[in-house]
Order: C-alpha cells, then structure tokens, then sequence
C-alpha cells in the first residue's frame, strides 16, 4: 500500500530563488495511523513543510502527495486538516461553532464525536463562548478541535502543545493518541518532549533537511 503522506525531493525559497532554500531536498514519507513528531530549531523550516503538506502554497520544485493527489489540490479536511500556528479561529463565531465550521463547509450534520471531542479537550464549559472570550490556551484547543471533527485521514498539526499548561498537554496528548488509534496519520511539528514520547517515529529538520530517528523508548 502506498503511503499516506509522500514528500519527494521538495527544495522551497521563501523569498524567491535567490533566497537560501527554506527546505533543501526532503524526503518523508507517512503511512496512515502513525503519529510522527517533527523536531527542528526555530527556523528550521518545519511550519514551512506542514503548510506545503496542506497544500498552502506549491513546492519550488518537488511534488508532495496525500492520498495520491498533489496536496495543493485538495480542499478537503476529511483528507487533510491543519492546525496553524496563528489558529485562524473566527472571531464572531462562538467556540463550538469554530470547531463545527469544516463540517458546515463540507455540508455534514455534525456527528457525536464533534461533541466527544469538545468533551475531550475540555472546552464544554466555553463552547458558547466566542473565540475573543475564551484563554489563548482554549482556542488552541479549539483550533485542534476544529482540525480533528472531521476525522481527517491526516492531520497536520504546528506546535499543538505551544499553550497548554501540564494539565491540558496531557488532555492533548491524549486526544493526539486516540484520532492515531483510530486511524488518522497525525504530523506534530514541536518543541515539547512530552510529544515525542508518545510519537511513533520522531524526524528532525536541520538546516533544511530531513534526519529520521526512531522515536525514544
């Protein structure tokens, strides 16, 4: 079976051809219900791959595919979901409304599992709440909330764990775990330690380029 996610030879300026490449021939492939932790130094070009990976903006040269199809044609986040780092929320909506907003878009009823997944990160108690009136640390819960309601086959997900408190990263981690079990390939660009421990495969950007080690016992 193929992979999921393929990554093949995708070298990128950001300023142009000129510029020193953001990323220099990477390579990576993801197969589908794994959890892979992406570790690099600030700069290091990994927002810049989980933005390519879902399709916002086109490699300078490259291809990356998920699910088959070039990323940057898909505009599906049953396939592909992305959990920014600049969360993106709507701020007229209300929290509960943010999270439902892929599954409006995509002209689904929202499912029991919207509300599982509200449960689960702990963003029952502001649901109704709008997004300007809730901690920074429950609309990054809510932007992960968002990504995840669809069930999405992979979910790309930058610094998820940038907000929380110890407390909320365990309820994270925990919610990151079980989308893993039950099927969806989920990327993690991070600095936390706490994700690479339960990561399946942990892979490193230097300088551009891709290391993969295994993931920490």
């Amino acid at each position: 079976m193929p992979p999921l996610l393929r990554v093949e030879k995708v070298t990128h300026h950001l300023g142009g051809a000129a510029s020193a490449p953001v990323l220099r021939d990477v390579d990576l492939e993801i197969g589908g219900a794994q959890l892979v932790a992406l570790v690099g130094r600030s700069g290091s070009g990994k927002s810049t791959l989980c933005h390519l990976v879902t399709g916002l903006g086109t490699p300078g040269s490259g291809r990356i595919l998920v699910a088959g199809r070039p990323a940057d044609q898909i505009q599906d986040w049953a396939i592909v979901a992305l959990l920014p780092q600049r969360l993106a929320l709507v701020e007229e909506l209300s929290i509960a409304e943010n999270i439902l907003l892929p599954t409006v878009l995509a002209g689904r009823r929202p499912e029991a599992d919207a509300r599982m997944v509200i449960d689960a990160l702990g963003l029952e108690a502001v649901a109704d709440r709008l997004a300007t009136q809730v901690s920074l640390g429950e609309q990054q819960r809510a932007a992960l909330a968002r990504a995840l309601v669809l069930r999405p086959r992979l979910a790309v997900l930058d610094e998820p764990t940038g907000h929380q408190d110890d407390d909320h990263v365990e309820l994270v981690l925990q919610v990151l775990a079980a989308a893993r079990d039950r099927g969806t390939a989920v990327l993690i660009a991070t600095h936390d330690d706490r994700v690479l421990e339960v990561a399946d495969r942990v892979v490193r950007l230097h300088l551009g380029q891709v290391v993969t080690h295994p993931a920490p016992s």
